[in-house]
């Protein structure tokens, strides 16, 4: 991933964001020491921002395409209450053997679910109710725009979509990439929804909200 922002003023925003607990440092380490994909872990900042947006909708069920190794998926637990639900999705094993040896570190971690396999299967299974109060967008960039018609419908009114990457690096300005095509085109789709109130954040690669009418 890209610099977007200069490097001393994104260190200056990391520094005055509330830091992580132990465990979610420990877990960064972890992954930048072990997994070649860590580009694909969110930082402190973001992080921090899905923390304090569940928080602040005082959410109960959210849910989470892109489990990777955890550190997302553990900021938002956080904010959960103590009998809130976050599932998340991933088809890779080896990284949700990894999330999962976190999650059952912490207190937070009974909260969550891992659902493993294919994410589209795993949304259409779901039940039609209880709906979520907030989905968080970030795996397989081409299926941006079906993950979003598909969670769409489950999620409350006044819920939440949060998708990751939606600047991927500046590209979308001029895609090239079928990645940067497939965010551009997801990027236009959430613009013209009348069903959703949007805005679109320059933290990190490009954060998109989007509040269900």
């Amino acid at each position: 991933m890209a610099l977007i922002i200069d490097r001393d003023l994104e260190r200056y925003v990391h520094d005055h964001t509330e830091p992580p607990p132990a465990l979610l440092d420990e877990l960064r380490e972890h992954t930048l020491a072990n997994e070649p994909s860590a580009g694909m872990q969110v930082g402190r900042v973001e992080g921090t921002l899905l923390k304090l947006l569940v928080a602040l909708m005082q959410a109960r069920r959210v849910l989470e395409i892109g489990t990777f190794t955890g550190y997302s998926a553990l900021s938002m637990a956080e904010a959960l209450p103590p009998d809130g639900e976050l599932i998340t999705c991933d088809r890779d094993p080896d990284v949700s053997r990894v999330a999962r040896s976190f999650f059952d570190r912490s207190e937070h971690g009974k909260k969550i679910r891992i659902a493993l396999g294919d994410a589209l299967d795993t949304i259409r299974a779901l039940p039609a109710s209880p709906a979520f109060d907030l989905v968080f967008i970030d795996a397989d960039k081409e299926r941006y725009s079906t993950y979003y018609e598909e969670v769409l419908p489950r999620v409350r009114r006044g819920g939440l979509i949060v998708a990751d990457n939606t600047l991927w690096s500046g590209e979308v300005l001029a895609p090239q990439t079928v990645d940067g095509r497939a965010l551009a085109a997801f990027n236009d789709l959430v613009y013209r929804d009348p069903r959703v109130e949007k805005v679109m954040l320059s933290v990190r690669d490009g954060v998109t909200l989007a509040r269900k009418r």
